[in-house]
């Protein structure tokens, strides 16, 4: 029980900051917990694409620079970030309730910690304590980190309708870069400058991911206030 609630516990408490954080146009708790639960299941695509990899010889360290960065971009980031922007395109965005900016963010993290969660589930069950508290630290809030960047672009594609193609390909693009690149670090081995490139990596994305909260929280503000407002990127 237990080392449930340290695997579930990282993931909740980002979806609360997130929920609390919409404070003026609150999404329905419906929507939301589907949400969660369709980025749990989502996990089946990128499981499929990964073991469809490794059946073809494509390993996290593979020997090769070159090798490790196409695992890190091209099979786990893109697998991976490509299953939650389906999610949040094809269910969140059409909804009415998606109606500021701000919802992109607080739908891309709802989807993405959902995914988080079941994976720190499975990493926990697997390895134990010690890994569900690094993965507390690092792996989970790089998943809402991914979340929140996808989430600010595909805000505004949905209100920048002219632009709402390169935005929302842009959106899945920095979501893939910065997944591809913590990974990347990790993947080529075990030690403490890999480690803290992967560490500078997730910082630079939580400057960028406050950034975008606070553009986007001050618009619902202004929105709330005062109607709807211009809207740029």
């Amino acid at each position: 029980m237990m080392l449930l609630a340290l695997a579930v516990a990282p993931g909740f408490a980002i979806c609360l900051f997130i929920y609390l954080i919409d404070k003026y146009d609150r999404e329905p708790t419906g929507l939301l917990i589907k949400s969660f639960l369709l980025g749990m299941g989502c996990v089946v695509f990128p499981l499929v694409i990964q073991g469809l990899a490794a059946v073809m010889g494509w390993r996290e360290n593979n020997g090769t620079i070159l090798g490790t960065a196409g695992f890190a971009y091209g099979i786990v980031g893109l697998s991976e970030e490509l299953a939650k922007f389906m999610v949040l395109l094809l269910y969140a965005y059409p909804k009415k309730a998606f109606n500021e900016p701000l919802d992109g963010i607080v739908y891309a993290v709802m989807i993405g910690m959902g995914f988080a969660t079941l994976e720190n589930i499975a990493y926990v069950a697997q390895y134990g304590f010690s890994t569900g508290v690094a993965r507390m630290f690092l792996s989970v809030p790089a998943h809402a980190t991914f979340a929140i960047l996808m989430g600010y672009y595909t805000g505004l594609a949905k209100f920048i309708p002219q632009r709402s193609s390169d935005l929302l390909f842009r959106g899945l693009l920095i979501a893939i870069f910065f997944h591809g690149t913590f990974d990347f670090f990790l993947f080529l081995g075990n030690n403490i400058f890999l480690m803290g490139a992967s560490v500078i990596t997730l910082i630079f994305a939580i400057r960028l991911s406050i950034r975008a909260i606070r553009k986007d929280a001050r618009l619902s503000k202004e929105i709330h206030e005062h109607g709807q407002q211009h809207i740029e990127s």
